[in-house]
């Protein structure tokens, strides 16, 4: 269970390694709180459909699992959608059409159709809360990137976090949707290179542990050990 959690948070991101929900990702994250809540939203529905697909897997024909699947996932964006009008109107505004359409969102229907339909119930709320947590964690950091680099400060739930004051010179570009792309491109760069740097690290050390094997194992050969190397010394001694 902890391994399916984890997965999704580093290994498996679902923006910076499996690069899925872009459109909500690009165009909701012009701040960091707008990034939160609708990380939250998706960790809910993410989470429970996963629950109840899981359960509900070895009854579902296979023929239209997918409309089900759909179906599933519905309910509880509808959920989320009456409960954000109802509680947080000014973010509901804020996000707008990105609130419904986590319904087609390709993470939650791929994990339902590749993981929640096929692993113990456990396991798929698991994955539900580690793929929903990983995206929050990119959204956030998307958003709070531009929010910054864009109006110079950091807020969070009224309150100001960051302020670098009036003399910075913000670039305004980084709130609008070219922001969103350079804000992207550049963190996947980042994220990319860092694997690619710690893939090498890790080639390294295996190469390196080889020839330490290697060369110890040639110089225990080398080595003469038991009877043999005892009669060889005792026959010096004699000559």
């Amino acid at each position: 269970m902890l391994r399916d959690f984890w997965n999704g948070i580093l290994k498996e991101n679902p923006v910076f390694g499996l690069v899925l929900g872009l459109c909500p990702t690009l165009a909701v994250t012009t701040a960091m709180e707008n990034g939160l809540w609708m990380g939250l939203a998706v960790i809910f529905v993410l989470t429970c459909s996963n629950a109840l697909i899981s359960l509900l897997a070895p009854v579902i024909p296979s023929r239209v699992r997918i409309p089900c699947f759909i179906v599933v996932i519905a309910t509880f964006v509808t959920l989320v959608d009456m409960t954000m009008h109802a509680f947080v109107p000014a973010m509901y505004q804020i996000l707008g059409i990105f609130i419904p359409l986590i319904v087609v969102n390709c993470i939650i229907l791929g994990r339902a159709e590749a993981f929640a339909s096929r692993k113990p119930f456990l396991n798929s709320v698991a994955d539900g809360v580690g793929m929903g947590v990983g995206f929050t964690g990119a959204l956030m950091l998307i958003g709070g990137i531009r929010e910054v680099l864009g109006t110079g400060a950091l807020t969070l739930f009224g309150h100001r976090l960051l302020d670098l004051g009036p003399s910075y010179p913000a670039a305004l570009s980084f709130i609008l949707p070219p922001g969103a792309f350079l804000t992207m491109g550049l963190l996947l760069g980042g994220f990319n290179a860092l694997g690619n740097y710690r893939a090498a690290r890790t080639r390294q050390r295996r190469r390196s542990a080889l020839i330490e094997r290697t060369a110890s194992r040639a110089e225990a050969k080398a080595t003469p050990t038991g009877p043999t190397a005892g009669a060889g010394a005792e026959r010096g001694q004699q000559s």
